[in-house]
């Protein structure tokens, strides 16, 4: 809805196209006053109106957060459905949950949204002034109806506080038999869960599609000379990410957060992999990640023509890596890095001024490729 950011617009689209939504046409308007009653101005609604009628349009979806106010407003001025940016989101996150835990916390976040979302709601049950039998019972309605939803949250918490014990436990497990814990994070759609597939020989479900994977998975990956690390796909960032679902995937982040390395997955080929480097850098301070070891990992380096490479510090340590998952270049480069900052891990040694975490991490160009190789393949794996 804003035409000062085209490129939200594409993202936009993108989340569209993953719900399952035909993409009838784009309205496009400049964000320079938000209306109370609307979100857009009246002639702005007219205009969205008349287009809604004319493509037979069933669904609206705003790119930015409603009211509950605007959302209810514009539903009964468009006469058809109006979503915002976030409960999109939760519908995709409804659609790919899996396990009984990704299901729970799905829930807990719709849950958390919905209950916004009661505000007048029920406009037509509202009590009514005109004297005794003309007054409705909508007090009481939405009083219920708040009761019933702050109660199923009460039982997903107790629920979901379990599934965090039973997580924390399996780690503490790991780590008593001395497993090195790497979890691989990025932006939607970054390639994790094909690097996760390539490096563990799984079959997670892998697709060019915006939260394709939801559910946190994790498998032993054997490095040389028989050492293993313990590796988890945890879902993708997105901007703005919104924070009823973080809040209720901390479980499922929790992965991230007590993991001894991160594995960042970029997007070489995607033209904005700065800003949703950033973007994602940004997430993970929120989860409390800021002082867990980081390697980036330009992934897709074959579609931009590329060559397999990396980058280390001013310590040696590799700190980023060219490669593709799909092509599998440069993927012994990644394990090669993984492997030192375990050897790293076990000797315990760290410089005090050693930017090892993702609060120094900078975003730089492709001018640091040191060590350029021939891969072969059939050695890999």
């Amino acid at each position: 809805m804003n035409n000062d950011r085209p490129t939200d617009n594409q993202e936009m689209i993108s989340l569209a196209h993953s719900a399952g939504c035909r993409v009838a046409f784009l309205f496009e308007s400049k964000k320079n006053k938000v209306h109370s009653s609307f979100f857009l101005s009246k002639g702005k609604a007219s205009e969205l109106q008349i287009h809604c009628k004319k493509s037979c349009v069933e669904l609206v979806i705003f790119s930015e957060p409603l009211s509950p106010i605007q959302q209810r407003n514009l539903t009964l001025f468009l006469k058809c459905r109006v979503i915002d940016r976030v409960a999109l989101i939760l519908d995709i996150f409804a659609n790919r949950a899996r396990t009984k835990e990704g299901k729970l916390q799905v829930e807990m976040a719709q849950l958390k949204y919905l209950s916004t979302r009661l505000v007048r709601g029920w406009s037509h049950l509202e009590r009514q002034r005109g004297g005794i039998g003309l007054r409705g019972p909508g007090e009481t309605q939405l009083e219920t109806d708040r009761r019933l939803i702050a109660k199923r949250v009460r039982r997903l918490n107790d629920q979901l506080v379990r599934f965090s014990d039973q997580c924390r436990n399996r780690r503490k497990s790991r780590k008593k038999r001395g497993a090195y814990n790497v979890s691989l994070v990025g932006y939607t759609n970054s390639g994790k869960s094909t690097l996760f597939n390539v490096f563990t020989k799984a079959d997670v479900y892998a697709a060019n599609q915006l939260f394709a994977t939801l559910d946190t998975t994790t498998r032993r990956v054997f490095l040389e000379d028989r050492n293993y690390i313990v590796l988890s796909d945890t879902v993708g960032f997105i901007k703005d990410l919104p924070h009823t679902l973080i809040e209720s995937f901390k479980a499922t982040l929790s992965e991230a957060v007590n993991a001894d390395l991160l594995i960042h997955v970029i997007d070489r080929s995607d033209c904005l992999w700065e800003q949703k480097f950033r973007d994602v850098i940004e997430v993970l301070k929120e989860v409390g990640t800021q002082n867990i070891p980081m390697i980036k990992m330009f992934n897709k380096i074959d579609l931009i023509g590329g060559e397999p490479g990396v980058r280390r510090d001013q310590y040696g340590r590799i700190q980023d890596v060219y490669a593709s998952a799909e092509t599998k270049d440069g993927l012994d480069l990644l394990k090669k890095a993984i492997g030192e900052q375990k050897d790293l891990r076990e000797k315990c040694y760290y410089p005090s001024d050693s930017p090892a975490n993702c609060e120094s991490q900078s975003v730089e160009g492709d001018n640091y490729l040191e060590e350029n190789y021939s891969p072969k393949r059939e050695s890999l794996f």
